[in-house]
């Protein structure tokens, strides 16, 4: 066993801890810890890297006194970190991508089948024992097939649900960088050449039947979906979020849901997770997931593999299979 000194936030799969302790010792506190806690871990000189999770928020004061090498994120996103103070810190961060695109994109295909035919509704409908049998006008709900997907954004997880929307006979459109736009050759889209329509972000929020969020959280990004977007939607129109949770206006879409200026809303990730907007909860017009993106058995083994080895190679003082901040690394 070497000298490596691992602090993780939360017990993550095998063969994560496995890995880890093969290569030093792991400390797993007994309660999530939180903020004075894990500001008392980094700053302790107890540990070589922190094995994070999205709810561990690493802000440029913490880094600033942080005595560790790295913080190795169990997961893709790493919004939690301030990486321009990791990176003056000489901090590696390292994440864990390319694993929960397919996964992730079922999901936001789940959202909209569940969210159009009122899945959620109709179960609990059925438990409370208000069945009484067929009827013409129970709990109907809007069509997929042959409506209109907008994808905000078109990267790896866009491109899978586009696959499987085409699959369901949706038109499928997108915007590759909203709020802004660039051009995207047929080259690019390669096998969706011919098969999507490349739309500017007012055109694809005013005819999409169903606006699916796919972008990073970024300055641009915060808030893209806010009152605006909301109201120049269809009324007709459902809202899907598998991205960023303050990617929307959370207040905001309450406010629509209410007043019917769209039709509804599937979400897995939240503006200020886990808590939700005063009121989103109670929209009997929404399917509220907790952040299941990436919730199979296979692909959080797979998260808690890249996790692992990304915190070992930084303890070791390597650059990690997967950094965020490459240019933090200090021989």
């Amino acid at each position: 066993m070497s000298g490596a000194r691992f602090y993780v936030t939360t017990p993550i799969p095998e063969p994560g801890l496995t890995l880890l302790r093969a290569a030093g010792s792991v400390h797993v506190p007994d309660a999530l810890p939180g903020a004075a806690q894990l500001r008392d871990a980094c700053v302790s000189g107890d540990y070589d890297v922190v094995v994070s999770q999205l709810r561990d928020s690493f802000d440029a004061d913490l880094l600033a006194a942080a005595k560790i090498r790295g913080i190795s994120n169990y997961a893709v996103g790493f919004n939690n970190v301030d990486i321009g103070a990791a990176t003056a810190n000489s901090i590696l961060v390292g994440n864990t991508p390319g694993v929960l695109t397919d996964a992730t994109a079922d999901v936001a295909m789940l959202l909209i089948m569940a969210t159009a035919r009122r899945a959620v509704e109709a179960d609990t409908f059925v438990r409370a024992g208000k069945f009484t049998g067929w009827e013409p006008n129970l709990l109907l709900g809007q069509d997929v097939s042959g409506r209109t997907l907008g994808l905000a954004g078109f990267g790896r997880i866009a491109r899978a649900t586009a696959k499987r929307a085409l699959a369901f006979g949706m038109q499928v459109q997108f915007c590759p960088r909203p709020p802004g736009d660039r051009p995207v050759t047929d080259e690019e889209l390669g096998e969706f050449a011919g098969l999507v329509t490349h739309t500017d972000w007012d055109t694809l929020i005013a005819t999409s039947d169903y606006l699916s969020l796919h972008v990073p959280l970024t300055a641009q990004t915060r808030h893209l979906v806010d009152t605006g977007v909301l109201t120049a939607m269809k009324p007709s129109a459902i809202l899907i979020n598998t991205a960023r949770g303050p990617v929307v206006d959370e207040a905001a879409l309450v406010a629509a849901l209410k007043s019917g200026e769209i039709a509804g809303a599937g979400l897995d990730v939240y503006e200020d997770e886990p808590t939700l907007a005063p009121g989103l909860a109670e929209q009997s017009n929404t399917v509220l997931l907790p952040h299941l993106g990436s919730a199979t058995v296979s692909v959080r083994a797979e998260m808690a593999r890249l996790c692992a080895e990304n915190a070992v190679a930084m303890a070791q003082n390597r650059i990690p299979p997967h950094p965020v901040n490459p240019e933090a690394w200090n021989p």
